[in-house]
């Protein structure tokens, strides 16, 4: 006897016109999925075309996505743009492809092997600082992102790629314009029209893959280990049988590895600049613990385990501003969750940002509060209730890379300067595939003096 499973949709709004949820997630993304949550509660739908979309806004629920229930939902329509630039890496991939290229690169993200990337690290960031004066005005998020794609390229090609930096930069940004199309019905077939936005994303496209495969050629030619990520790619792909990993995946990893770092990477940090500038008694906390570990030197890989306060300042920051503030899935297969039913297709979105700035789940969840975050996160991780790199078996593997270089560039960074906003600059959010500053974020440096506690 077969089962006949009917939809037990949850709560939502009727669109008052054709596409009218379109515009207004368009507009204002977590603006429209807040007034969602606050309408019609933890589960709530809404439709955008054809188009079937569960908002899930509570940790229990987050679980059965990510964890429970994680082998029942694809990252599938939602990420189609995305694979049309980063092909088949880790963060498109699906199913078997996905556990072999997770088992292939794990080993990059071990301890031992990111306390070997901290010097490159920080070295890059030094090259970024040398070419700061006292008083200059700095556009932060522009820095951040140029020098997190120069570490980005140490980190995966074990070579210096300052002079490509701004060729990548500008490929990136002009690829991932075209990701504003997601949200739109029918949104992968519009890669197929000789559309402007196409033709700019083909080309820029063009461009990363030349640059990309000239230097795994040439890291490849060299014939050294050096320890980096692409070593270690490389040496899979040369492997017999079929745990072996082609040239093509190969550059679908890198390039997958090249976008973290210009956008998610440098937009923690840049927001995290911000929150201290408007914070004195968070910043001079920072500056009391890093002239007490440091005594005015550079930080290495030992330091970490100190630099205790800096990580609370990086992990709060993700708490306010997660970069990837919502995490879509596809359900391929019937759901059932929290007592409602869908079918396979229904597009399920989760978002950090609202969560992590929901009161139930956090006290005072607007203010800026490091010591707070140190106190709680550890328990608000295990609940789902702070989960910047997403949760369970498809959450970010760069997670223990991305922690390492944001404590590093902030102890480097705020050890010799202060950072101060430029007076009158607006600062919103842009929900784009990552919660960007809208209006960029121009900062004034003020050259510091380590204080030589003991000295």
């Amino acid at each position: 006897m077969s089962t006949v499973l009917t939809s037990r949709l949850p709560p939502g709004p009727k669109p008052r016109y054709p596409l009218a949820h379109l515009f207004a997630f368009r507009k204002d993304s977590i603006g429209f999925l807040k007034n969602l949550a606050e309408q019609y509660g933890d589960i709530a739908h809404f439709t955008i075309g054809p188009l079937r979309i569960v908002l899930l806004n509570h940790p229990d629920y987050i679980r059965e996505v990510l964890t429970t229930q994680q082998s029942a939902f694809i990252k599938g329509r939602p990420l189609q743009m995305v694979r049309s630039l980063l092909g088949e890496g880790l963060l498109t991939s699906e199913g078997e492809v996905h556990k072999k290229q997770s088992r292939l690169i794990q080993p990059a993200f071990h301890r031992n092997m990111l306390d070997g990337y901290a010097p490159g690290i920080v070295r890059n960031i030094q090259h970024t600082l040398a070419d700061w004066r006292d008083g200059q005005l700095v556009e932060m998020k522009e820095a951040m992102t140029e020098m997190s794609i120069a570490i980005a390229g140490s980190a995966l090609f074990g070579v210096d790629v300052h002079q490509s930096v701004p060729e990548i930069n500008r490929a990136l940004e002009t690829a991932t314009g075209l990701f504003g199309r997601i949200p739109l019905p029918f949104a992968e077939h519009l890669l197929k029209l000789p559309l402007p936005g196409t033709r700019r994303f083909l080309s820029a496209k063009a461009r990363l893959d030349h640059i990309l495969r000239k230097m795994i050629a040439e890291r490849e030619k060299g014939n050294n280990d050096n320890g980096d990520l692409v070593s270690l790619l490389l040496r899979a792909s040369r492997e017999t049988g079929d745990e072996g990993m082609s040239r093509q995946q190969v550059r679908d990893e890198a390039i997958t590895l090249f976008l973290t770092a210009f956008d998610t990477t440098s937009t923690a940090l840049t927001w995290t600049w911000y929150l201290l500038s408007q914070h004195a008694g968070a910043e001079a906390a920072l500056h009391r613990e890093l002239d007490t570990v440091l005594q005015g030197r550079l930080p290495v890989a030992a330091d970490l385990p100190n630099l205790k306060y800096t990580r609370m300042v990086f992990g709060e920051s993700l708490r306010l501003y997660p970069p990837s503030y919502l995490v879509p899935r596809q359900a391929a297969q019937w759901v059932t969750i929290g007592g409602y039913s869908f079918p396979a297709g229904t597009i399920v979105l989760i978002s950090p940002y609202l969560i992590h700035h929901d009161a139930r789940f956090r006290a005072n969840p607007e203010t800026f509060d490091p010591v707070a975050w140190g106190q709680h996160a550890q328990g608000q991780r295990a609940k789902y209730e702070y989960f910047p790199f997403s949760r369970g078996p498809r959450s970010c593997i760069g997670e223990p890379f991305a922690w390492m270089q944001g404590v590093l560039v902030l102890a480097t960074i705020a050890s010799q300067w202060r950072l101060r906003m430029m007076p009158g600059h607006p600062v919103a959010l842009q929900p784009l595939i990552n919660l960007r500053p809208r209006y960029g974020m121009k900062m004034i440096l003020e050259k510091r003096q380590p204080s030589h506690v003991g000295g």
